[in-house]
């Protein structure tokens, strides 16, 4: 057990997984609020660094290629205070990082997590409903549809396009980029076999960004529908599948309803009825599943309920069927 508490948030590694908790100081930047609290599996890690500095630091969590949705969604464009997987750390704990960095370091050999990028994603993405507002429109998922309505100032091409609906099942990616210098940036959202002809302030498909604070909600719209649209390195899609998009495969994380609340622990699954045959879970959910599973083992454990062999043993299965045991 390894946690790191500063200003900036609070990081808790259990042996099975980080947990994140942004701060909730006026520095903290808005999209990491936003986001809340998340969990991130050991498997999903490639590595971690503390990188000191003349007051205090920097900690930061590598993610392994293709195993967040929001990671994906943005292609690495986040700004460092705007990261999630990086903690400012204050002078007075450096220590502590240093400890914290050795005991993931240490974890993930004992495990053996892989190197290499993921076919599925390991974290299920923003919780939903969602929405992100730009110059000229705002943008609203709440799991299973895209709804897009525009602001007074956009162009006559929107207006006279009108509000845009999407389902999943209509979209083959969705894109996201920040503005720079004086480009701006786009939400654009890329129904089959429409690709954009128009430059984001006059498609009907896009949202335009000028800035990034307070459009920063854009991108976990980004996230949760990427999160639910087929992984781009899923077995089975070609070399010309989009990329920009993706969703679990059955067994991913990135089910709708699995999704924790915002800031606060995942819930616990509801059991069937005495005298009931037990639902099947849906595929969707098992890895989010298994992952609240371990953490709740985990609490367990530590607050006495279960032994050291019961713990070893209930993990132990519960590892058996993460890897498809």
């Amino acid at each position: 057990m390894a946690e790191l508490m500063t200003r900036d948030g609070t990081w808790i590694f259990d042996g099975e997984a980080v947990r994140i908790v942004p701060g909730g100081e006026r520095g903290v930047h808005r999209l990491r609020q936003e986001l809340g609290e998340h969990i991130v599996p050991l498997a999903a890690l490639a590595g971690i660094s503390y990188e000191p500095a003349r007051k205090g630091g920097r900690l930061r969590l590598r993610l392994r290629d293709g195993a967040d949705p929001l990671l994906q969604a943005t292609g690495g464009r986040l700004p460092d205070d705007a990261s999630p997987y990086h903690l400012a750390v204050d002078p007075d704990r450096t220590g502590v990082a240093e400890y914290f960095v050795d005991e993931i370091r240490r974890a993930m050999t004992l495990e053996e997590v892989p190197e290499g990028p993921c076919d599925r994603y390991l974290l299920p993405g923003p919780p939903v409903p969602v929405s992100g507002a730009g110059v000229d429109g705002t943008a609203t998922f709440d799991g299973e549809q895209v709804t897009v309505t525009w602001r007074w100032n956009t162009t006559e091409h929107k207006k006279n396009a009108g509000p845009q609906e999407f389902t999943l099942g209509e979209l083959a990616a969705v894109e996201w980029q920040p503005s720079a210098g004086l480009e701006s940036g786009f939400l654009r959202f890329r129904p089959h076999g429409v690709k954009p002809s128009a430059a984001p302030e006059h498609d009907p498909h896009a949202i335009e960004l000028w800035g990034f604070k307070k459009e920063s909600g854009t991108a976990l719209v980004a996230a949760a529908v990427t999160a639910r649209l087929p992984h781009p390195k899923a077995p089975g899609r070609g070399a010309g599948a989009p990329s920009g998009g993706a969703a679990a495969l059955p067994g991913g994380p990135a089910a709708l309803g699995s999704a924790p609340a915002r800031g606060g622990p995942a819930p616990l699954q509801a059991a069937a009825p005495q005298g009931t045959a037990a639902a099947p879970e849906a595929p969707a959910e098992d890895h989010d599943v298994l992952l609240r599973r371990l953490r709740e083992l985990g609490e367990l454990r530590r607050d006495g309920i279960l032994t050291e062999e019961e713990f070893a043993a209930a993990k132990a299965a519960v590892l058996e069927r993460f890897h498809g045991g």
